[in-house]
């Protein structure tokens, strides 16, 4: 496909035009009516697949783009979710064939001709097939996923990477029945991508996160606008693989880890990407955008990908002037002494850095076997309490916030005794059972406290749960009463 000449859209005159720009501008219509996010796209040999949403969501069709121009549309009976290819024969010649999810059914295209159409609900599974489903089958999830991405092969090892509808992201192995790894979000995710083994997480706080496979935070980059799509760049010729965002704002950015590489500017908000060969082309970058436009860029083989190449100039903290003091003579002696005593100060450190650790492990220890702290150290009954403590005096309320933390079982049979100078304060409400604990859910247990010191004198009150017919408790809570404010009102 040949790049023919268009006007420019990255935002800075006819960049486009010049030497050291990235891109051509292979075509662009703002009136190609296609609307369509990523995963309803698809290159097929020499061909585009994209499943058309239709305007408004409305008459669904699978349309076939051979360059810029639409060779065939066909309506679908329902909204399309999804689009891949996939090899289906085991000789040669190997022709790919396409696998479009709609509504309830799956339907596969051979040679773009309706070939098969899979019901999900209804039809039984292939007996070759069963032991795979029955496997597939005893992975469950705690949510419905809306994002996933696989890496490995199912009969060796693999790995499944699920974004889910609670904000959370759940890895599961092949031979683990339950997610072994949790990675929870301050977001709703808006797009999943591997990269490597780097999960590469868009959220709606716009910005980008990276994750390894156990669930640890690498990077974070926060971008200028909000997030609409996400695809994966892979130019196998250099062997690099990157991450593509569409923001809100008309921008596409590409990032390598936290380096930002390059960025686009379309005179329109782009929904969709994909990249990949696309006619005699081996990297070109498909878009459609918010309006319906289609807009086809074809990365130059002389194109070298840069950290910062997105940036122009160097980063404004380099140009600033660092505020270095004078060396003083003070300075000059403390220099010479570390100098000469290096050894035995470094001794000293370690010695303190050893007690400090043993006195903390010493503290932990006395807090977990004397039930001090507010959050259980069993797995038998994992709790969680904290206390507030609201009024002005002389009678306060004291509400305690009981969390059973656990996934899925709960916790029946606890008691709440609260134990307090009966000089200075009087409960009527001391010594009370907790209702059953449902997990992750908050129950605030509310008691009055009266103040009975006329001179503004307070202590603390200590919070115990406990489990029946057991003495130690299971956690425990000190609640620091404040002062009889009433008094000095009075």
């Amino acid at each position: 496909m040949a790049a023919a000449s268009s006007s420019d859209y990255d935002g800075c005159g006819a960049e486009s035009n010049e030497a050291n720009s990235k891109w051509l501008d292979a075509h662009y219509d703002p009136m190609a009516n296609i609307h369509t996010f990523s995963a309803c796209l698809a290159i097929l040999s020499l061909q585009l697949v994209v499943g058309d949403l239709g305007p408004g969501g409305q008459q669904p069709r699978l349309k076939v783009l051979k360059g810029p121009l639409v060779m065939t549309e066909s309506p679908l009976p329902a909204l399309p979710a999804a689009a891949a290819t996939f090899l289906m024969e085991q000789h040669e010649p190997r022709t790919p064939a396409l696998a479009l999810a709609s509504g309830p059914c799956v339907y596969v295209y051979k040679n773009l001709r309706p070939y098969f159409k899979f019901s999900l609900p209804q039809l039984p599974p292939n007996p070759l097939e069963q032991d795979l489903w029955n496997q597939a089958k005893e992975m469950s999830l705690p949510s419905v996923p809306v994002f996933l991405e696989v890496s490995g092969q199912f009969d060796v090892e693999f790995r499944l990477a699920a974004a889910c509808r609670n904000g959370n992201i759940y890895i599961l192995r092949r031979d683990s029945k339950h997610p072994k790894y949790c990675i929870e979000l301050s977001a709703q995710p808006v797009g999943l991508i591997r990269v490597h083994k780097v999960l590469v997480v868009g959220s709606t706080q716009d910005s980008l996160h990276g994750f390894t496979h156990k669930g640890k935070k690498l990077w974070t980059v926060q971008m200028p606008a909000a997030i609409l799509t996400m695809n994966l760049l892979e130019q196998h010729s250099r062997g690099l693989q990157a991450v593509m965002a569409g923001l809100a704002n008309g921008e596409v950015r590409i990032y390598r880890d936290k380096a930002l590489l390059n960025v686009i500017h379309t005179p329109d908000a782009v929904t969709s990407l994909c990249f990949g060969r696309y006619g005699r082309e081996d990297n070109t970058l498909i878009m459609t955008t918010r309006g319906g436009g289609l807009i086809i860029k074809i990365l130059k083989r002389t194109a070298v990908f840069v950290e910062g190449g997105g940036e122009v100039g160097p980063p404004p903290a380099q140009a600033m002037k660092l505020n270095v003091p004078r060396k003083t003579r003070l300075y000059v002696d403390q220099t010479l002494r570390e100098r000469e005593a290096g050894t035995a100060m470094h001794r000293a450190f370690q010695t303190d850095l050893y007690l400090l650790r043993l006195r903390a492990a010493r503290a932990y220890l006395q807090a977990l076997e004397s039930s001090l702290s507010p959050v259980s150290a069993t797995a038998r009954e994992p709790l969680k309490l904290h206390a507030v403590v609201q009024g002005l005096g002389p009678t306060f309320k004291l509400t305690l916030h009981l969390q059973n933390t656990s996934t899925a079982r709960p916790v029946l049979g606890l008691l709440v005794c609260c134990l307090y100078n009966e000089a200075l304060y009087s409960l009527p409400r001391a010594f009370f059972k907790v209702p059953l604990l449902v997990p992750g859910f908050n129950y605030p247990l509310e008691t009055f406290v009266e103040s009975l010191s006329n001179k503004g004198i307070s202590d603390i009150i200590k919070v115990l749960v406990l489990r029946e017919g057991q003495s130690a408790p299971l956690l425990s809570a000190h609640v620091n009463m404040p002062g009889n404010e009433g008094l000095a009102a009075a």
